[in-house]
C-alpha cells in the first residue's frame, strides 16, 4: 500500500482527489485536509509515502511546503496555475497535474509515483546531511512566519499558547508543543519538561535538574530525564 495525503484549501478539490484515489488499488488515503500544517506534520512523522499537494494555499504555498519537507516523501502537485511548473520540478516532484484533470491523467501520475516509491533507494553516503529541516513555518495570528531553527533557543508552553523564544525575540502560536516535538524529532531539539523543548546546542551549562540557556533556567522533568541523559551524557 502507498500511504498518501491530500492537501488542498478547496473542499471540492479534496473530495475529487479522494474519489479518484478510492478507485486505484494500493492507495491508502491516511489524511485528506485543507490544513496544510496537519499534512506537513504527517509527512514529517514519516506517515506518508506520497502527497497530492496544491500550490496556492493561504497559510503556506506548495513550494514552501516542499522546501520544509526536504524530500521526505514523494509529491504530486495539483494546481490551476501553469507558471510554477519549472520551479516545482526543481524540487523533484513526481508529476504536475493541471486542474481540471481527468481520472486517466491522475492514474498516470500515480503510476509514476509508484515506480519511484518502489525503486531501490540509492546508498546513503556517511557524510550525507540530516533530514531535519533548516527552518519551519509557524502559524501566528493570521500569517505563517518562517523561523530558522538555528535561531531558536527553546519552546515554552503557556496554557493555550506556545512561545518560541529566539535570538531575535518571542513568537506566540496556538500550535501545540507536541506538534513541535514530533516535527523536530530528528533534529537538535529535545523535550526536557512537559512545558519545554530546548535547542541542545544553546545549553551553556547543566545545574542539578536544570539547564541554563543564556540567563534562563529550565527545569528537567522526571518523565524526560532518561532521554535528557542520553542527549547530555555527563562524564
Amino acid at each position: 500500500m502507498i500511504r498518501c495525503v491530500i492537501v488542498d484549501d478547496e473542499p471540492l478539490a479534496v473530495k475529487l482527489l479522494q474519489d479518484y484515489a478510492s478507485r486505484i488499488p494500493g492507495l491508502d488515503v491516511i489524511l485528506a485536509t485543507g490544513d496544510v500544517f496537519a499534512a506537513l506534520q504527517a509527512a514529517q512523522n514519516n506517515q506518508a509515502d506520497l502527497i497530492f499537494l496544491d500550490i496556492q494555499m493561504p497559510e503556506l504555498t506548495g513550494i514552501q511546503f516542499m522546501k520544509i519537507l526536504n524530500g521526505k516523501c514523494r509529491v504530486i502537485l495539483t494546481t490551476a496555475y501553469e507558471e510554477y511548473a519549472v520551479q516545482a520540478f526543481d524540487h523533484d516532484v513526481v508529476d504536475y497535474l493541471l486542474k481540471p484533470f481527468s481520472l486517466e491523467r491522475f492514474i498516470t501520475a500515480v503510476n509514476k509515483a509508484r515506480e519511484r516509491i518502489q525503486a531501490p533507494a540509492p546508498p546513503q553516503s556517511s557524510s550525507s546531511s540530516s533530514s531535519a529541516p533548516e527552518f519551519i513555518f509557524v502559524k501566528s495570528e493570521y500569517k505563517a512566519i518562517r523561523v530558522d531553527l538555528k535561531n531558536i533557543l527553546y519552546f515554552e508552553s503557556l496554557r493555550d499558547y506556545v512561545a518560541i523564544h529566539t535570538t531575535t525575540g518571542k513568537i506566540l502560536t496556538l500550535q501545540s508543543l507536541k506538534s513541535f516535538e514530533d516535527l523536530l524529532q530528528d533534529s537538535n531539539f529535545v523535550r526536557v519538561h512537559k512545558s519545554y523543548i530546548i535547542a541542545a546546542d544553546k545549553v551553556s551549562s547543566i545545574e542539578r535538574r536544570r539547564v541554563v540557556i543564556g540567563n534562563i533556567y529550565i527545569p528537567v522533568g522526571d518523565t524526560y530525564m532518561e532521554k535528557f541523559r542520553e542527549k547530555f551524557p555527563v562524564r
